[in-house]
């Protein structure tokens, strides 16, 4: 790997620009239903969003609880395919823009 001659402060606004130009984040929400059962829920979490055990179980709960549950938050091309696996595993799932 090769030393680069840019100081930290340019590193850090080029990333700053990656970030921002990546777009608004957004919230991935899955809502409860009749049909598929916890642990059909637990494994498409933790196979599509990468969640542990744990916090899958633990989002399962409050979806079962509350009716729904944020599973995750990023940008909007982060969360298409991810929102497109569940759906296509039978989950009711949706994308929230947050607004600023």
């Amino acid at each position: 790997m090769a030393w680069s001659n840019t100081s930290p402060s340019e590193t850090e606004e080029v990333v700053l620009e990656e970030i921002t130009d990546s777009g608004n984040l957004a919230e991935l929400i899955v809502y409860n239903d009749d049909i598929n059962t916890f642990d059909w829920v637990i494994k498409c979490l933790m196979e599509i969003l990468k969640h542990s055990s744990e916090r899958a179980e633990q989002l399962s709960l409050i979806i079962h609880y509350k009716g729904k549950a944020t599973v995750k938050t990023a940008t909007m091309d982060v969360l298409r395919p991810l929102r497109n696996a569940l759906v296509d595993r039978g989950l009711s799932a949706v994308i929230e823009s947050l607004q600023d």
